[in-house]
């Protein structure tokens, strides 16, 4: 955001914790010093306590500069941070914006820390929301699952943007086989997303158990980090289902290989239950990929309208019919492709982003 911000002429510092994964902290960084970026500014301050991201230090930075700023961005609820620059914002007679990042979605509000987000969100949360002068959803679902909260502040979607570039020349798929050699002759479908219980791989397994028995020439390949419990759970299912042999697990990719890992995708599959945007489901839309999501991802939800994604409900049976429908059209997978990097391209661009923040701080600081 804050790249895509500076074509426009807007100056960002981001105030952050120096939170770099758990028990990890960025490193080559000073405490409380701004630090230069590529066109735009950093400040990272240490955490006190992991719970709610505590950081008294941010907290105190924010109330000495919050003045300086025409408006601040927050992103994020439920948190330390957000609830302090709210108040800052507030404080300073500066016009403030939340993006809650999926997290007040009913599915979320539910399943995780239930009693404590009730608590924080009826106290603390909803009061910063109320004054914020408008609120930042990335997608349209998101901002419609929010309306049970009845905010009279100005509403607004505004997808995420990515840079682009990088799917324009893909590396070739033997750049992933070279490190997964069983992948080279197979028609891989591809899940690629963090390991998480939300995102629905064991759904993804169950369908892939389904139609593996009649489709000896396809493979499942699984790229994320997460929870190495949550894994073994997981390939304890493939095990159970006999298709353990069929799966490749990559862990973690990144730079040159996860291009290459959708280079060696036929198809992609995202069957999550909550997603309040898709990052993931974006990168292979614009690799020009096949997708299957489903209708709880917020990004699927808005391209089926194009489309360029193919829905699918959260259940085995469903997944593996969609994707025997794909595997045996071609037509249907290209069309879908050409689709998704179409949409990729037009809608969620770092300039079309830029564009939409840039209209809206304009928007809260004229108000």
């Amino acid at each position: 955001m804050a790249k895509a911000l500076s074509s426009f002429d807007v100056h960002v510092t981001a105030a952050a914790t120096d939170d770099d994964g758990p028990g990890k902290h960025l490193s080559g960084i000073t405490q409380g010093k701004v630090s230069p970026q590529d066109g735009w500014d950093a400040i990272f301050f240490r955490k006190q306590t992991e719970f709610y991201k505590c950081s008294l230090p941010l907290r105190s930075w924010l109330r000495d500069h919050a003045g300086e700023f025409d408006a601040v961005h927050i992103h994020a609820v439920f948190s330390f941070a957000s609830l302090a620059a709210g108040r800052a914002a507030a404080s300073a007679g500066v016009p403030y914006i939340v993006r809650p990042l999926g997290v007040l979605n009913r599915w979320g509000m539910e399943n995780r820390r239930r009693l404590v987000k009730a608590l924080s969100f009826r106290f603390f949360d909803l009061p910063m929301l109320r004054k914020a002068a408008a609120m930042h959803y990335t997608s349209r679902m998101e901002m419609e699952d929010a309306a049970r909260f009845s905010l009279k502040n100005l509403q607004r979607v505004i997808p995420i943007g990515m840079d682009l570039r990088h799917f324009d020349a893909m590396p070739p798929r033997e750049v992933f086989s070279a490190r997964f050699p069983e992948t080279a002759a197979t028609r891989n479908l591809l899940f690629l997303s963090r390991i998480d219980e939300k995102k629905g791989i064991d759904l993804l397994i169950a369908a892939f158990a389904r139609i593996a028995p009649n489709r000896p020439e396809i493979r499942l390949v699984i790229c994320g980090g997460g929870d190495s419990a949550l894994v073994e759970k997981l390939q304890a299912q493939a095990a159970s289902f006999g298709i353990a042999e069929r799966i490749t697990w990559a862990g973690q990719v990144t730079g040159e290989l996860r291009l290459a890992a959708f280079s060696t995708a036929e198809l992609f599959v995202l069957p999550s239950h909550s997603e309040n945007f898709g990052i993931a489901l974006l990168e292979a839309m614009a690799a020009g990929l096949p997708c299957l999501s489903t209708d709880q991802v917020a990004l699927a939800a808005d391209a089926v309208r194009n489309k360029a994604v193919l829905l699918t409900a959260r259940e085995p049976a469903a997944i593996a019919a969609k994707l025997e429908e794909l595997l045996d059209s071609p037509e249907q997978r290209h069309l879908l492709g050409q689709s998704a990097r179409i949409l990729a391209r037009c809608d969620y661009s770092l300039p079309a982003m830029g564009k939409a923040l840039h209209h809206l701080y304009r928007e809260i600081v004229k108000n």
